[in-house]
């Protein structure tokens, strides 16, 4: 069985969000990243093995080493999903605001 991940799943681990942070603006080797928490070396394996298969990091070999690059691009995926209900709340804030705007209206001119 295939399982097909994609970059919410990637980024819905605050772990894997951590070491795409890490490694935004320089590769990192995978043992540095490691040492930067407090779980097994195994289990950030197995982080940085779903940022592969999500697109989100590549691992590139120098020698003997395994750095990680980001690939952020694939964020633009959220980002879109993001924008869509950031206008959804713009909206609803804006006629909270206009309403607010108006009950003081009424109690100025109430008194």
């Amino acid at each position: 069985m295939i399982i097909r991940r994609d970059v919410f799943q990637a980024i819905a681990d605050p772990t894997r969000r951590q070491i795409i942070g890490m490694v935004a603006d320089k590769p990192m080797n995978v043992n540095t990243i490691a040492e930067s928490f407090d779980v097994s070396r195994q289990a950030i394996s197995l982080h940085i093995k779903i940022l592969v298969e999500c697109e989100l990091l590549t691992i590139n070999k120098q020698g003997r080493e395994r750095y990680c690059q980001a690939q952020l691009d694939q964020l633009s995926e959220v980002s879109v999903w993001v924008a869509q209900y950031k206008q959804h709340w713009d909206s609803k804030l804006n006629s909270l605001e206009t309403y607010l705007d108006q009950l003081k209206k009424e109690r100025k001119h109430g008194k």
